[in-house]
């Protein structure tokens, strides 16, 4: 179908025709110079995202969700259960003995996020703790706690669409219990809590720059923060087979050790970090774009009866989420989106402690289960003319006066 608005493409296509010679002589500039794998683009890639944050230290990596797995890794989080998993696909053990075979870590998160923050956990051979989210949609803190165990070695919070998690609860905890701390800060790039950024709480801060994210890339990328230069070391060597040598301009700083390990290919290419480069010289006016959408929406809808986000102090817009009640009636509302040509995301229809076969399902989450039935995604992407926020307000406002 062709929308006349759709929730993302036009983001990047804008953005490109908008900004064609920059983008074209960064990325000719790389062809030029032979400069394709872990060059300057990168290097200055990462030097900008520390300054951003605030951390001493930043590393690129091939996407977020490779951010959060070798945070993980390089801070020695591991177990078993990623392979009794695998035994309890083929049929050799139940999901009962799988758990009293259990050895390793636990990490507690949130299901209320895209898969890759359980993912991650599960890839370590650890096992994933959830807790369910508050109304605001973030890690409940009050909830993690109770959720410790003497296996507990980390809290993964998610800063859910430009939102942050109570930083001050879980770092108290996190010291409390000695425990890890990987900020997901994918929706978060920019996002504050009580004046400080989201990633640099916690030991690493992890960050997607896929292609719909708020710095998005023309394809994946990713990128971790973090003030522990050892730490920083180990994630340069994971990132790249162990090896600091080939290829990188970080060799006078982190001299490749002579003792190797085994390590994983997860690099960020140069070209991508090129055009990163030209995106971030905009990105300040990229939030304030998405500010003043939101205030559009907000206004624009608050008589309604649905349910609007709310926004504090230094959250920034990744998406903008409604619910509007229920699951019949968010079908019909995408049926008039669709006739009226605007594309929306409804991504939370089943959520992800419910999947089959994950085995996640004896979490009880029920605030995370009730926003699965009724939220919606509208776009929100700062290359979005005030006339389509307006077009797409009046079609919301249709869909409840025919109601």
């Amino acid at each position: 179908m062709e929308y006349r608005i759709n929730f993302i493409n036009n983001s990047f296509r804008r953005f490109a025709k908008a900004h064609k010679d920059e983008l074209l002589s960064a990325f000719w500039d790389c062809l030029e110079r032979g400069a394709l794998i872990l060059r300057e683009e990168v290097s200055r890639l990462e030097d900008n995202l520390a300054k951003y944050i605030g951390t001493k230290y930043a590393v690129g990596v091939n996407s977020g969700t490779d951010a959060l797995f070798l945070s993980l890794k390089a801070l020695g989080i591991k177990g078993n259960w990623n392979y009794l998993l695998e035994r309890v696909y083929q049929g050799e053990i139940s999901i009962e003995e799988a758990h009293k075979l259990f050895e390793g870590d636990e990490v507690i998160t949130v299901a209320h996020t895209f898969i890759a923050s359980i993912q991650c956990i599960v890839h370590c051979g650890a096992k994933p703790i959830l807790v369910d989210v508050a109304e605001n949609e973030l890690m409940n803190p009050e909830l993690i706690e109770a959720a410790i165990t003497k296996r507990t070695k980390a809290i993964l919070p998610v800063h859910f669409h430009g939102k942050v998690c109570d930083m001050d609860r879980i770092m108290e905890l996190a010291k409390k219990y000695n425990l890890y701390v990987i900020e997901d800060g994918a929706q978060a790039l920019g996002s504050t809590f009580k004046g400080k950024m989201a990633g640099s709480f916690g030991d690493t801060g992890c960050f997607s720059f896929n292609t719909p994210k708020l710095l998005g890339g023309f394809g994946d990328g990713g990128g971790i923060v973090t003030n522990d230069k050892s730490l920083c070391e180990k994630i340069y060597l994971l990132r790249n087979h162990w090896n600091m040598a080939q290829t990188s301009v970080r060799m006078a700083d982190f001299p490749t050790p002579e003792i190797v390990q085994w390590a994983w290919k997860s690099r960020l290419d140069n070209i991508q970090a090129g055009l990163l480069n030209v995106k971030f010289k905009y990105y300040h006016d990229f939030l304030e774009r998405r500010k003043q959408i939101a205030d559009m929406y907000c206004e624009g809808l608050k008589d309604l009866p649905l349910k609007l986000p709310t926004y504090s102090e230094g959250d920034v817009i990744q998406e903008f989420i409604i619910r509007i009640g229920s699951a019949e009636e968010r079908e019909r509302f995408k049926k008039l989106m669709d006739e009226k040509s605007i594309e929306i995301l409804i991504r939370e229809t089943i959520p992800n402690h419910k999947l089959k076969n994950l085995y996640l399902d004896n979490f009880s989450l029920p605030v995370t289960e009730s926003i699965s039935k009724d939220a919606v995604r509208l776009p929100a992407y700062p290359e979005l003319t005030d006339e389509e926020v307006n077009y797409i307000i009046s079609v919301i406002r249709e869909f409840y006066s025919k109601k």
